[in-house]
């Protein structure tokens, strides 16, 4: 089983580059599973506080206080996302033998994947110059600018366009299939 770990900002591109990156491996002959560590958090915000589903009205100040002050810091609960996660993946590994986590924010979100499966590749997407529609607060919450200073991602892809995520996804399955067989 491989894991594929993308993280970047808000807006950089991470679930649209995941898909390319499912899109490539089943090419391959993978079973790809795209996943969320915020999945519970998207699902109350859902359930409990109306939110529609819609990105463009994505409650992101709910979900920062929701999952880092409230279940992180009030409740000490640190590794309940990754928890809930990690159970998914165990339960989902009888149907799929590849695993995209598309939101990944957190230096020890990385670590702890790393720690915990064998097979982990990790990627950092970058885009610069676009509105991510934030506020300054929003935008200088810790799940916004932690992972600015960690360095041990595998892969870094600069998000300049559409066709550009294709190819760096395209590539990085690629490189990981060399080397597999080396």
């Amino acid at each position: 089983m491989k894991i594929y770990v993308i993280g970047g900002k808000a807006k950089s591109g991470k679930t649209t580059f995941g898909e390319y990156l499912r899109e490539e491996l089943k090419e391959y002959g993978y079973k790809p599973c795209v996943m969320h560590i915020t999945e519970p958090l998207y699902t109350y915000a859902r359930e409990y506080f109306s939110w529609n589903g819609q990105d463009a009205d994505k409650p992101r100040e709910f979900l920062q206080k929701m999952g880092f002050e409230i279940i992180r810091e009030k409740l000490g609960k640190k590794k309940f996302l990754l928890n809930r996660l990690f159970e998914d993946i165990e339960i989902l590994s009888s149907f799929f033998d590849t695993f995209i986590i598309t939101d990944a924010r957190l230096v020890d979100e990385f670590e702890e994947i790393k720690k915990t499966y064998d097979n982990v590749v990790t990627i950092k997407l970058n885009r610069e110059n676009y509105n991510d529609f934030l506020t300054d607060e929003e935008r200088q919450h810790t799940t916004e600018v932690e992972i600015d200073g960690y360095n041990d991602f595998d892969y870094r892809v600069q998000n300049k366009s559409l066709a550009s995520l294709q190819e760096a996804a395209h590539n990085i399955v690629k490189s990981e299939e060399r080397s597999e067989v080396i």
